[in-house]
């Protein structure tokens, strides 16, 4: 393949694709540095750290129409996500006045279309509209908590807002048998879970959406047109609820394959494929991208249990720990995962502190290290805690986390999907855990279901062979490992399989279950790890879990501005993170080799 240019989607030509080109280590660190020459290029970003072009669009419109020059809109799915970020925005600085931030809400105006399709997905953005000089703070909320609306969302609904058929919610007039009601976003549930009609075509004319149509058949020519260009094609909205379900039973463990969305789906009979019994559908809530599952997860403890510390436990993704910390009473955190503080913990617990829940990943990123889940689930129902496991990195068809956890929490942006070209993510509370009455209780009333009608489509079709695409990811792993464990500039290679905490792992490896598709991995120069970067004919920038072979230098893009503090953890500044895609084993091999020579050459200049 050839190389992405800088700043292009990754994969190339892709609208909403969800990494971002980087092709050499100085553009990197040139991004870092918020250098023009990277920046100008950009056409998109890595979700949650940079806001689409799409989203952008759409929010300076809505300061045209509803605010001041002075001002911004950051854009959300639902009032209460909204409201969320003006909390935060004042917890972190009590100085920002009531009068300075609001919202507006914008919902569908339903005399102004007859379309079923369209008060189906209920299409609806909530604006907080602030300061200039506020951004950085709303930034922080929109990465760190996942809860800001997502690309294809923003589209579909800016061209709504155009076309005058989204307006304000305030502005809308009573009707004859009383107020109009806002779409069922702003009632508890979000998304219509009727069930949809046999033949309801997921294509209904909207009136006037594409223009001053002068007749009926032209109107609903243009509407359908701007239907297709919107959900595509063979992308009927009208199966959106039974795509959910799918995508669900999928997590579960119940459904492996294909599934016929405009068949009802057969009842949910449970799963013990995650090596727990009766793991039904209803224990699995979609969220709008894994960072969101872990805030929800956060929430949720806090609402179930009270507000108590939580636990970090091993090197965390970055917006994990800002979570634990920023949001609610703090925690105390254990970055590198070792026994020694798992012993620190219990003696904590033995002098009597309490904790909310600890979090951690299985196996973690970058370092691909293992927690000792027996160890820790031992703890946690001894002392009452919760446990959090994202299990993102490891997939439940390598190993079964859910046994030792309270809620498994994953982004099903990365393998599950594969196509990096839509954003997701999940939680499943276990049905046996210590805490899940009271989890479900919190989910009946704080649940609110954001995902968009069509990256649920997305996300349904991408995940149909998962199964079989994580398979051949798991060899291809272990042979570019074996390559890099013997050549003579590699100083290390951290992989699930190698790595010390390997036995904790396999502790809970499935009967056939591999050792995951990400590896990191360091030369003995870091001229050398250049070398190799800005030679491997990869695809190369942010995110993982990809069907294609993407390396990134992953330690600079998530934590430039810490690079000491990631050190004393044991995470160097020079590492090179590989998530292995599905490519021929032959062609990978072949650009490994020539990327490797690259690295010798560079040894000898």
């Amino acid at each position: 393949m050839s190389v992405i240019e800088l700043g292009e989607s990754v994969p190339a030509l892709t609208p909403h694709a969800t990494s971002v080109s980087l092709p050499k280590w100085s553009d990197n660190i040139a991004y870092e540095e918020g250098q023009e020459r990277v920046l100008s290029k950009l056409t998109t970003g890595y979700p949650r750290f940079f806001i689409h072009k799409l989203i952008t669009a759409f929010a300076e419109d809505i300061i045209k129409k509803v605010g001041t020059p002075d001002e911004q809109a950051m854009l959300f799915p639902s009032t209460r996500t909204a409201r969320r970020c003006i909390d935060f925005m004042h917890s972190r600085d009590p100085s920002i006045s009531a009068d300075q931030i609001r919202v507006v809400d914008l919902v569908l105006d339903v005399s102004r279309t007859d379309s079923e399709m369209l008060k189906k997905v209920s299409p609806a953005i909530s604006a907080v509209i602030y300061p200039k000089e506020l951004f950085p703070l709303a930034k922080q909320y929109w990465q760190h908590s996942g809860d800001g609306v997502q690309s294809r969302r923003a589209e579909f609904c800016h061209g709504l807002f155009q076309e005058g058929i989204l307006v304000e919610k305030t502005v809308l007039q009573p009707l004859a048998n009383g107020f109009q009601k806002g779409p069922r976003r702003y009632q508890k549930g979000s998304i219509d879970k009727t069930p949809p009609k046999a033949h309801q075509n997921g294509l209904d004319a909207i009136p006037g959406l594409n223009g001053s149509a002068p007749n009926g058949i032209a109107e609903n020519r243009e509407s359908s047109q701007f239907l297709e260009e919107r959900f595509g094609r063979n992308l009927d909205v009208s199966f959106v609820d039974n795509a959910k379900s799918a995508i669900r039973r999928r997590i579960t463990g119940s459904l492996m394959g294909e599934v016929d969305l405009s068949a009802a789906p057969s009842p949910d009979m449970g799963s013990n494929r995650r090596g727990v019994a009766d793991v039904s559908e209803s224990d699995v809530y979609l969220y709008p991208c894994g960072m969101n599952s872990i805030f929800n997860a956060h929430r949720m403890m806090l609402e179930a249990r009270g507000q108590m510390k939580s636990i970090s436990y091993g090197f965390p993704y970055v917006d994990t720990l800002k979570i634990l910390e920023k949001f609610g009473p703090g925690c105390i955190f254990y970055g590198n995962g070792e026994s020694k503080d798992l012993d620190d913990l219990e003696s904590r617990l033995k002098s009597g502190e309490r904790f909310l829940a600890l979090f951690c990943e299985f196996p973690g990123n970058p370092m691909l290290k293992c927690p000792d889940l027996q160890r820790i689930r031992k703890l946690a129902d001894e002392y009452d805690f919760g446990v959090v496991v994202d299990e993102t990195i490891g997939n439940f068809i390598n190993v079964h986390v859910l046994p030792y956890a309270d809620v498994v929490v994953s982004s099903l942006t990365k393998i599950f999907s594969g196509e990096c070209n839509v954003m997701g993510g999940s939680a499943i509370l276990n049905p046996r855990g210590r805490y899940y009455q009271s989890l479900k209780k919190v989910a009946e009333v704080e649940y609110e279901d954001n995902c968009w009608a069509e990256d649920l489509i997305f996300m349904e079709r991408n995940s149909r062979h998962f199964v079989s695409r994580i398979e051949r990811i798991n060899g291809n792993a272990e042979l570019i490992c074996d390559i890099l464990r013997t050549h003579p500039l590699v100083q290390n290679v951290y992989y699930p399989k190698h790595n010390p905490s390997r036995q904790f792992y396999d502790a809970c490896r499935t009967p056939n279950g591999g050792y995951g598709g990400l590896l990191s991995f360091t030369f003995k120069k870091t001229e050398q790890a250049i070398a190799f970067y800005d030679r491997i004919e990869t695809a190369k920038g942010p995110s993982l879990g990809t069907n294609f072979t993407l390396v990134s230098p992953y330690v600079i893009l998530a934590h430039f501005m810490e690079l000491e503090w990631a050190a004393q953890f044991g995470v160097p500044g020079d590492l090179i993170r590989i998530s292995v895609g599905l490519e021929d084993t032959e062609d990978l091999k072949s650009r490994f080799a020539v990327a490797l020579k690259a690295a010798e050459e560079s040894n000898t200049a």
